[in-house]
């Protein structure tokens, strides 16, 4: 199925459409035009965008295809796996239960998991909660990130090796397993089920729709997810985005069995959804006279810990600072990628403008330690939204 010409096609007709129009296009008119060339430079499958502009929502945008076999078209209220983003969610909770005293940054993840946590050469340095949080723990991936058993002495041979050479707390690695570990953490903590936790404490009290349980959701606003093959420029269906889990969650042991609804990357919801979030996150924790954390948790989240990153930048708790998503800002937030699915969530630094942007399937481009994507999105949406406001 050749992508580029159906895209191409759809951007030469909106063009027409706009030079018969008795008026100018529209800034809107405008964007889609330009996002529709996005889409057939990057090869996207379906692309849902939106643009925050001082605590509102000024632009949302679905394009392309939410199912590519039946050609079904994305729409607004469809929902993607949106990978590491997740981790933000699990970050926001932790820090929920730090401000209630149930635990603190300095808090020694051995005691709240019930097993030795240490890294092998450094036998005398606690791996804390604020490490977990930083991805500077000095664990890594190396046993793989969906079972605690990777790092626990007591059932695996091979615990030793899941530790990197350096000290705790001393550099950046990212880490999944630290983050499904944060939530086990948080589940065993606070009492209640991790998915169901976030839903209660987060989605709920912000009326968004979305979970880390797929059960739980309706699966006909699923958007399928797409691997891109360079080879032949083809697509890929991938449905374990979306697997079930439902004989793990049967046989489900709590405070244990946490990494099945991947707490690092597990998260479904709309890219309009996903934005109010973020709008929560801009505006220090609260939205709409609901708070979610407080400002200085909130403050603390969005603040360097640990830097730099591997694409050189700087990490706080579950969000990045780059100086390299949009030319001339510092942009704060996180991005996510698997299975073919890439998602990004981005403020300024003032917190006056943020952006979201997911695609279902592209062919993968880089620029920048970006998605070539996430650039090119952003900088049309900063460009026909936002630009144009900053410099009255």
């Amino acid at each position: 199925m050749n992508l580029k010409l159906i895209f191409k096609a759809a951007a030469i007709c909106a063009i027409a459409f706009s030079a018969i129009s008795c008026n100018a296009p529209t800034k809107e008119e405008i964007a889609e035009q330009e996002l529709r060339q996005i889409i057939e430079k990057n090869n996207n499958v379906g692309l849902a965008v939106v643009a925050v502009k001082e605590g509102k929502i000024v632009y949302n945008k679905s394009l392309g295809y939410k199912d590519l076999e039946n050609q079904t078209p994305l729409g607004d209220n469809d929902i993607f796996r949106i990978a590491s983003i997740s981790k933000s969610f699990t970050a926001t909770a932790i820090m929920q239960l730090i401000e209630q005293g149930k635990l603190s940054l300095d808090s020694d993840i051995s005691d709240l998991l019930g097993f030795n946590v240490r890294n092998p050469k450094y036998p005398e340095s606690p791996i804390t909660v604020k490490m977990l949080l930083s991805h500077s723990s000095s664990m890594s991936d190396a046993n793989g990130y969906f079972t605690l058993n990777a790092i626990n002495p007591d059932s695996s041979a091979t615990w030793k090796s899941a530790w990197n050479d350096w000290e705790p707390g001393s550099k950046y690695e990212y880490c999944n397993l630290g983050y499904n570990t944060l939530g086990t953490i948080l589940e065993r903590v606070s009492g209640e089920r991790f998915d169901k936790y976030i839903v209660n404490h987060i989605l709920d009290p912000l009326g968004v729709y979305g979970g880390y349980e797929v059960l739980s959701l309706d699966s006909t606003k699923f958007v399928k997810i797409y691997s891109y093959n360079s080879a032949d420029s083809s697509f890929t269906h991938s449905p374990s985005a979306y697997a079930t889990r439902e004989k793990d969650i049967e046989n489900y042991v709590f405070g244990h069995s946490t990494p099945i609804f991947s707490p690092t990357g597990g998260l479904k919801i709309s890219a309009l959804d996903l934005a109010k979030v973020m709008m929560m996150h801009m505006n220090l924790g609260t939205i709409d006279s609901t708070r979610i954390i407080s400002e200085e948790s909130s403050k603390m989240m969005q603040s360097s810990a640990i830097e730099p990153t591997d694409e050189g930048d700087a990490y706080g708790f579950a969000i990045r600072l780059s100086n390299q998503l949009l030319d001339g800002h510092k942009m704060i937030g996180h991005t996510g990628s698997a299975y073919g699915v890439y998602t990004s969530m981005f403020w300024d630094e003032k917190r006056d403008f943020g952006f979201v942007i997911m695609t279902n399937g592209c062919n993968g481009r880089t620029e920048n330690n970006f998605m070539a994507i996430h650039r090119d999105g952003v900088a049309c949406l900063y460009k026909n939204f936002i630009k144009e406001a900053e410099n009255r």
